[in-house]
């Protein structure tokens, strides 16, 4: 591990201050992403700004009825709290599927949306990734990829957000602040994540020296009939290879009056899925439409051999989420879901006696753990 400096903060301007002055700085929250980083000598920053002890607030209620989240605060507390269970259930399940209950006691708010992916290539500095060493190019585009991005990449980077909470968070229209010099500014989540671009190097429009301090959720009606699902190689201790977090509304006549969508592990970003969010508002919420919107908007996807199955996995997970929300009984075998008989994975790891594993899919946030990690 590279030395480096470190500083502890004991408010945000001081945090702020520091930041700005020292190009290669980093704020170090829970740690829980970035220290790994740093031993993997991914990360490499001169200085350690320390605001674990600076007090970003906790979880209040705004005057709208919406909701403003410290930075500080830790997943465990933040998916436990009430107002987030009753009023942003999608948000809850999305942090209680991540990580393991060690780590969501560790991980801050502010941390998790800037932890970097764990595309092996950019965690391994042997091998090339313009994400980490621009222009040594994408290894993953030709080598292994089965739990990369489909949506939203390009030759030059195919790695995946690999977060939970943040998926969530784009499906509730969520708001990140932040402070610098100039004072506090926003940024909607969906202009703060940022696609690769011709500069892979870049996962946020987070300016330079500036440092997270709240996300705001603001009062959204469709948010209590919300819910998130993640599909994985086994139910802990995995990264998700699909997941949908989603909250809709129907009416009398059973139509779509309201619908948020978001996937997750398909994008380098939190994939906000508005396309098939259109095509859904004033249609029948049937699982046909739901696949016919799903489809719809993974049309676009870019794939490899290895990870081209999950288009039909994030069709199936689409219509799995959006039919519990509709009270509907779906169980997966709907001979509408165009994706009810094809392979999740055919590059998936196989069980002791050579059959494939299946993907689980969690939908009881209780039972629960993962083993990512969140961020600092």
């Amino acid at each position: 591990m590279k030395t480096f400096e470190y500083e502890r903060a004991t408010d945000v301007a001081s945090a702020v201050a520091t930041l700005d002055r020292t190009p290669n700085a980093k704020p170090l929250g829970g740690g829980t992403n970035l220290v790994d980083l740093m031993k993997l000598g991914v990360e490499r920053p001169d200085l350690l700004v320390d605001v674990s002890r600076v007090d970003f607030g906790g979880v209040d209620e705004l005057p709208d009825g919406g909701l403003r989240i410290g930075a500080g605060v830790r997943n465990s507390d933040l998916a436990a709290h009430p107002l987030v269970r009753t009023r942003y259930p999608a948000l809850t399940r999305a942090l209680v599927s991540a990580a393991s209950g060690q780590l969501r006691n560790q991980a801050t708010t502010g941390g998790n949306l800037l932890q970097r992916t764990r595309c092996t290539y950019f965690m391994d500095t042997t091998k090339p990734c313009n994400k980490r060493e621009p222009g040594t190019g994408c290894g993953a585009v030709a080598g292994l990829s089965r739990e990369l991005g489909i949506l939203g990449v390009n030759d030059l980077c195919i790695a995946t957000h690999p977060g939970d909470m943040a998926v969530a968070l784009a499906a509730l229209d969520a708001i990140v602040v932040f402070e610098n010099v100039d004072g506090e500014q926003r940024l909607p989540i969906d202009e703060f994540f940022r696609e690769p671009g011709d500069d892979p190097t870049r996962d946020t429009n987070l300016p330079s020296g500036a440092l997270i301090t709240a996300v705001e959720l603001p009062s959204l009606p469709v948010a209590t009939n919300s819910t998130y699902r993640k599909a994985r190689d086994r139910r802990s201790y995995a990264f998700a290879l699909g997941s949908v977090a989603a909250a809709l509304s129907v009416d009398e006549a059973g139509l779509v009056t309201d619908v948020r969508i978001a996937l997750g592990a398909a994008s380098p970003v939190p994939w906000r899925a508005r396309k098939a969010e259109e095509a859904l508002v004033g249609s029948p919420a049937t699982p046909a439409s739901f696949a016919a919107a799903a489809q719809l908007e993974l049309a676009a996807a870019t794939t490899t051999e290895q990870n081209a199955f999950k288009v039909p996995l994030l069709t199936r997970l689409v219509v799995g989420v959006l039919s519990e929300l509709a009270g509907l009984d779906h169980e997966g075998d709907d001979p509408a879901d165009p994706a009810e008989d094809a392979d999740p994975s055919p590059f998936r790891p196989t069980g002791a006696n050579g059959s494939p594993r299946r993907v689980a899919a969690d939908v009881d946030p209780g039972a629960a753990t993962g083993p990512e990690g969140s961020a600092s």
